[in-house]
């Protein structure tokens, strides 16, 4: 039998040996480049949102269309002027609009062009409302209909070889580049033999291509993301060309035409590149270029604008070209039943998506645990409290400060702390202002950490993290640093220890690769919520949290979790 000497020798060891393997962690996470929680470092976005802007296409457009209607775009008169050819002659002529939009293509069409009947189709059911709305509209005129080109089949609405041309006037580049031959194939069942495509589309090397590229949204090769949701796909030559050939489309006029637009007043120059061409429905057309890989260059002077070569350059795509940038923050209302009402600014939905950081935004994690806190002050009363990970939004540590000793709200994104700092001031009252403190942490950062530990040297009692496990690369130093940060306590009252608390749905990090990273770190799992461990080892904490008032409608989602941790 070991004497209670070399015991404590050992147990000195033991604990000597762990500090130095967390500092050696700690150290190996500075040495190693930074971990980045919020989207890959080279320059495309990540394969979530690749996957949500392919499903949620049509809902962009839609906010699209409800936030502009039809003021967008402007009327395309200079359509006529560029291919009167094929839209005069004897007899009717149908035409197909793809991507209709609010009607600027076919309404002028129709307005010049007496013996014409338009189809109009796009996958947005608000823009075919505002075709239908407009002053202009009459059924023995216009066929409107939504349909996806890419899923759909055209001759549900219009009858087999029946069309004379159909026009795709940036709308192509809307579409994923795999889904693009479905679309080519889907018009051919509708189009004459004899019938043309009118296509006007961005050019690789437009302006816009650049700017997307610097703000890393992009999705694949030529194929990026809008701020809104919206996306665009610049036309290489070799790539349009091939597209319509291997889709059965000859080329009958293939022009990339290039124009400068001039902002006098900030000195800046922006070069515009688009691509124009006519597709004939077969192969076998006497006009077919054979040289495909050389396009005659066209550049559009202030004249040649003035004669009808024009580009479609709404205000507002022009400023956003030039920087002058619309606001991407709104503000939402978040009420905690009848404990609290704040109004948070965040980054606007339709920004959110093409946003690298997450922090800018309000999980439902943060609701509940927002709820939780409001409903039982007694977790935080009194205490030193920590929120990791807070992002801009910070309702758990606002709501903490009201009973709590001292909150400290931490974020590592910039954005996300300055918008924090705003919505502090505009919804804690003076009261709990000076107990509350927001501060950069990256975690495993050991700056940051002697930083915080400066501020509160005795570490924190309550340690809260909504949403903060989804990256697995991330889970260590947040471990790591919760471990440095966490108050000693020699108590035997599971409720009054020092406790470690997360809240969050089960992303791409599972619970065994989060219970055995706080086992590395020394912590243990002594409750959760739903409860899933057994009852001799659940400690029976969490489930009190929600015998008050914490209904379902507090609850928004079956799918959020809520871990309860302890130092062993």
């Amino acid at each position: 039998m070991k004497s209670p000497k070399v015991d404590s020798r050992v147990e000195l060891l033991r604990v000597v040996m762990m500090a130095s393997d967390t500092l050696e962690i700690i150290e190996h996470q500075q040495q190693q480049p930074r971990v980045n929680i919020y989207s890959p470092s080279n320059g495309e976005i990540s394969a979530f949102w690749r996957d949500r802007y392919e499903k949620d296409a049509k809902k962009y457009w839609d906010i699209f269309y409800k936030r502009h209607q039809d003021k967008f775009f402007k009327d395309r008169h200079y359509l006529d002027k560029e291919w009167g050819r094929y839209f005069s002659g004897a007899g009717r002529k149908e035409i197909l609009e793809v991507g209709c939009g609010a009607g600027n293509t076919i309404f002028p069409l129709l307005s010049t062009n007496p013996d014409i009947f338009a189809h109009a189709c796009d996958f947005s059911p608000r823009a075919v409302n505002l075709v239908k709305m407009h002053k202009e509209f009459s059924t023995e005129r216009v066929n409107a209909f939504v349909c996806d080109l890419a899923a759909d089949d055209l001759t549900q609405h219009i009858s087999p070889s029946s069309v004379d041309v159909v026009t795709m006037i940036f709308v192509l580049s809307a579409v994923s580049p795999e889904k693009m031959p479905r679309v080519l194939q889907n018009i051919r069942k509708v189009l004459k033999p004899d019938g043309h495509v009118l296509f006007r589309d961005y050019a690789t090397g437009d302006l816009a291509q650049e700017r997307l590229t610097h703000k890393e949204q992009k999705i694949s090769e030529n194929f990026y993301v809008r701020g809104d949701g919206t996306r665009a796909f610049y036309f290489s030559d070799e790539f349009l060309a091939s597209l319509f050939r291997e889709n059965g489309f000859g080329i009958e006029e293939h022009v990339v035409c290039c124009k400068q637009v001039e902002n006098r007043s900030r000195e800046l120059v922006m070069n515009r590149r688009w691509v124009q061409a006519v597709f004939s429905a077969g192969l076998n057309s006497n006009n077919y270029c054979e040289d495909i890989s050389k396009p005659k260059i066209k550049d559009i002077t202030p004249r040649d604008s003035a004669n009808g070569s024009e580009i479609d350059i709404p205000d507002e795509m022009v400023a956003e070209m030039f920087g002058i940038t619309y606001s991407s923050e709104e503000i939402i209302d978040v009420g905690l039943k009848d404990y609290y009402s704040f109004k948070i600014k965040v980054l606007s939905k339709e920004y959110q998506h093409t946003c690298k950081s997450t922090g800018l935004m309000l999980w439902e994690s943060a609701r509940l645990m927002a709820s939780v806190l409001a409903t039982n002050p007694t977790i935080v009363d009194g205490k030193r409290v920590l929120e990791l990970g807070c992002g801009c939004a910070g309702i758990c540590s606002m709501v903490a400060a009201s009973s709590a000793g001292i909150v400290v709200a931490t974020d590592g994104d910039a954005r996300a702390l300055d918008l924090l700092n705003q919505n502090v001031d505009s919804n804690v009252s003076d009261s709990s202002l000076g107990k509350l403190i927001a501060k950069r942490l990256e975690w495993g950062n050991k700056d940051d950490i002697e930083a915080i530990k400066k501020i509160n040297n005795l570490g924190f009692d309550v340690i809260i993290g909504t949403d903060v496990t989804y990256v697995a690369e991330a889970i260590t130093p947040l471990f790591a640093t919760a471990k440095e940060l966490i108050a000693a306590s020699s108590l035997t009252d599971a409720k009054s220890k020092p406790a470690l608390i997360f809240c969050h749905v089960f992303r791409r990090v599972d619970e065994p690769s989060i219970l055995a990273a706080a086992s590395q770190f020394g912590f243990k799992l002594v409750d959760r919520w739903p409860e899933r461990i057994s009852s001799g080892s659940c400690q029976k904490i969490i489930n009190s949290w929600f015998s008050g008032d914490i209904s379902e409608k507090f609850i928004p989602t079956a799918a959020l979790n809520i871990m309860y941790f302890q130092r062993e």
